[in-house]
Formats: structure tokens, sequence, C-alpha cells
């Protein structure tokens, strides 16, 4: 991306924090100016003092789950977060424990830098561990403050994976200079730590080269033993670049990497974000899946999909168009939404994506509740694939519901559809103040095999595949039908339908009655 096109906001995430009282909230920030001065000093200690934690840790079920929590949500209750106060969280199955690892936020109080780790058996109820570091990492706070900066009190977008019988978690670190930011590992022999902090692995500063922000970190484990990165936020987009699989750092030491994907522009602004990008083999498919976060974070964050048959790309969307072109991509399959009788969920993206034993694979994510967005839960959904190898994920949280047979007639009845429609709203928090929320339309499956009142739109059923067929075939969505729960009716288990359109549009639905 074009330098001059980027620096459109001056809204740096640091001082956000501070004005709404709250402890950062966000994997990235946008992009800021950069005059090389040295920022004001935060104004919360770099080592707070940890409060006392209670004895007994709320247990947490679907019937206990709320879209806000304020009775929990001060660092005093950290014991009872649970599924709270999670941004960019990213997972890791071992044994029958699931184990997330998130950036340091809380909701209405401020709250120390290492890293949150929590653990589940059932991606439910979340127990709160703690944090992988006692602090701020000493060689990455180190790297910001000989640049001139001052690092922000809060640890990023993390990622974590298993290398043989060591845990590896990477961290990002970042300051309210534009682009003064890094990313370093940490190693463990135990997924809840201690955390040994290894070196970094790529940094940015302002100034020189075009380069992107070095925060948010994926990796890639190819079938043959390599180790990609991926990384990046704002100004020039998202990139990778080869691991060294033996140390976990850099291949060839002080390679930034080149860059994968971007946005596109609208009369020279970008159109928003780019960042988080989470990147996975499927052997199934036999192709890389980048998941990619667009838009600003606490509104109209949703999520971007491409795929390539090499870590090295090119990736294509769903049109076949790389996405390192200055364009926007798709499919965007999970964005703003809002069913009825309900606020909706913002805020809906940096996904962090991985698989329980059977091969099953999940996304986690935050989301923020259209009542007051600076609340952040933890959502974990299912992710399904379309038949040409598109990644779906259910309309619905994962609730554990049992996957009994649904047959033809059980699909009659009436359905609340959501239609992932997209307005572009080039550029970042000043511009992107509303969430764009998809709302639910109504959808009647009929017992003659007629959608709505229309006999000319039909529906026609071959498990697990809903295929709706509208205006002859001028639009025609093909469903994945499961069960689940319908967590804004509080109704145990229902239909659910997620799936593309033949223009690669995301639809979902969900069975009301």
């Amino acid at each position: 991306m074009k330098k001059n096109k980027e620096i459109t906001s001056i809204l740096y995430k640091g001082l956000f924090v501070f004005w709404c009282a709250l402890a950062i909230s966000c994997s990235s920030d946008s992009p800021v100016e950069e005059t090389g001065e040295e920022p004001e000093k935060p104004t919360s200690p770099e080592e707070p003092e940890e409060p006392e934690e209670p004895v007994a840790a709320k247990v947490y079920t679907v019937d206990n789950i709320t879209d806000t929590y304020y009775d929990v949500a001060g660092v005093e209750n950290i014991a009872n977060w649970g599924p709270y106060n999670v941004h960019d969280p990213s997972v890791i199955k071992v044994g029958n424990t699931y184990y997330c690892y998130n950036t340091d936020v809380s909701f209405g109080s401020e709250v120390r830098p290492g890293i949150q780790i929590r653990k589940s058996e059932d991606l439910i109820n979340w127990e709160w561990i703690g944090w992988a570091f006692s602090g701020l990492p000493a060689k990455g706070a180190a790297y910001i403050r000989s640049k001139g900066g001052t690092p922000f009190q809060a640890l990023w977008a993390p990622y974590v994976m298993k290398v043989g019988e060591e845990y590896r978690l990477y961290y990002s670190l970042s300051s309210s200079t534009g682009r003064l930011s890094t990313m370093g590992l940490a190693t463990s022999d135990n997924p809840e730590g201690p955390w040994v902090e290894k070196d970094l692995v790529v940094s940015s500063e302002p100034g020189g080269a075009v380069q992107t922000n070095a925060i948010d970190p994926s990796v890639v484990v190819t079938p043959e033993g390599e180790h990609w990165f991926y990384y990046g936020s704002a100004y020039d987009g998202i990139y990778k670049l080869k691991l060294n699989p033996e140390t976990g750092l850099a291949a060839n030491p002080g390679d930034k990497g080149s860059r994968v994907a971007q946005r596109g522009f609208t009369n020279g602004i970008v159109n928003g974000n780019i960042e988080g990008p989470e990147v996975i083999y499927n052997e199934d498919q036999n192709k890389y899946y980048m998941f990619i976060a667009y838009d600003w974070l606490q509104t109209k964050y949703n999520v971007r999909v491409g795929r390539s048959d090499s870590p090295d790309g090119p990736f294509y969307d769903y049109n076949g168009l790389d996405i390192n072109t200055e364009e926007d991509n798709g499919p965007m399959i999970l964005a703003p939404y809002r069913f009825d009788e309900h606020s909706g969920w913002q805020g809906v993206s940096h996904p962090g994506v991985f698989k329980d034993d059977s091969g099953q694979y999940y996304m986690a994510h935050q989301g923020r509740p259209g009542e007051n967005s600076f609340f952040m839960v933890l959502h974990v959904r299912k992710i399904h694939w379309t038949e040409d190898g598109w990644p779906l994920v259910s309309p619905e949280r994962f609730a554990n519901v049992a996957q009994t047979a649904i047959n033809k007639e059980d699909l009659v009845g009436n359905y609340e559809q959501i239609i992932f429609g997209y307005t572009v709203t080039p550029g970042y928090a000043d511009e992107q103040r509303y969430p764009d929320f998809q709302n639910s339309i109504d959808l009647t499956l009929n017992a003659d095999g007629s959608i709505n009142s229309n006999a000319n739109d039909v529906w026609s059923y071959d498990a697990p595949w809903l295929t709706l067929n509208f205006g002859d075939g001028t639009f025609v969505d093909k469903l994945y039908v499961e069960r689940g729960r319908d967590w804004e009716n509080e109704v145990e288990s229902t239909i659910l339908l997620s799936g593309l359109n033949n223009e690669g549009t995301a639809i979902w639905g969900k069975k009301i009655n």
C-alpha cells in the first residue's frame, strides 16, 4: 500500500484506552503520523500490583453466559472472568484440554500486562489460569525504548503452537509511535508455563523502507516441516516470511518478509484496516487458508478468507483474485450481525482457528454486544467446508448440541435468515463508527418445496446440504444443515444453516418454529 494513502487516522490505540478508562481492548492500531517524537508516558505503572483473586471460580454453562458482565468485569473478579474480557484469542488443544491465550484487556478497569491464559475441556466453561509473563517481556520492551518510544502496558494478539515437546508463544508489543512495534517468542514445556522469552522475531519502526506494522503473528507448518510466519496490521498489509523450525525465529535474521495481502482503496483512501492473519493448512483440502480481519475492531470488524496451494502464496479469493492487489476480497464469512429481539454482535473478528482430535475445525473470536461494544466475550464457532473447499462458520456459538439426524420434514418451518452484505466505509476508527449490522429477515420453507410465498422459488435437501433456488437460478444458496443452540432465544436445540450463494455471499439461518 502507498504510504500517503494510509495515514488517514491519528487515533492511537493506547491513548484510546486511557480516554475510555479501559484496559486496551484491541489488537492493532490504525496508522498514525510517524513523528519520531517520544510519546507521553502512559499513566499506568509498568508492573501494577496483582489484585487478590477470589478463592472459588464461577462455573460457566450455556445458561449463565451473558452478553454483558458488569458483575465480574473488574480485575478484583479476575478468577471469574471465564469467557469474558477476551480479545484476539489463540487456542490450542493439549490432551483433553483447550488453552486460550489472548490480548491483555478488561472492561472498566486497567489490567496488568502479560497475556491472559484460560483453559476449558468443553469450549464453554473457561477457567482463568493467569498470565504468561509477569510483566512486559524484557527484550520486546527494550526494543521499543531503544527507538525512543514507550511501550504500551499491554501485550496483544498472541499466537500459540506446539513443536515437538516445546510450546511456543508469540507475542505482540507496540507503542503510540506509529509502526514502532515488535513480535517476540517465548517457550515452555507446559502450556500453563512458566514461559521464557527467547528473542524477537520481527520488528518495525517509523521511517525507512516500507513495511507493515509488526504485530498479529501466525504460523503454519507445511507437511514437509517448513514453518511460515504471517503478521501485520494496517500500513502495508499482511506479510509472510520463513522461520527456522528449530528456533522458531526468522530463518534469515533481520528478514521482515514480503507482502501477501492488502486492502482496496476508494478515492485514494484505504477501505479500512487489514490485520490479524490466521493461516492453516487443511490436509483434506490440500490447501492453505488465510483468515484475515478487515475494518475497525470495535465496529465493522469482519473475517475474509483467501486460499493457496503454497504457504508462499499467492492466496486467491472466491472470484480467483490475488488478495495482494488493491481490491477488497471475499468471501466474508463472518461480520457484525443481528438476529431478531437481540442487540446484535459487532467486532466479530481477529479469528483464531484450531481443530479437535476428530479433525473438526473451530473459529474463536471476540464478540462485542450491540448494547455496549466495550464488553468482549469469547465466541467459538464450528467451521464447515463447502463442497468446493471454502470455509463456513456456524451462525451460533458452539454449545455441544447433539447432532441427531435431520430429515427433510424437519426443515419445514420458519427461519431467521441473514444475508451478509457489505458497505465500504473508507478509513479507520473515526470513519467506521457504526457496525453495519447485517439484520435477519424472515424465511419460510414450505412442505411443498416452495420458499416463502413464491412458488417459483424452491428448496431441496440432500443431507447435510440444503439448496435454496431463487428466481430459476438467479441466486442459489447451498447451506450446511446442523443442530445448534439458539443463543438469542435460549432454545437448547434448533436447526442452523450456513453456506454461500453462487456469488460467494455468506448466508445464515436458524429455525424459530
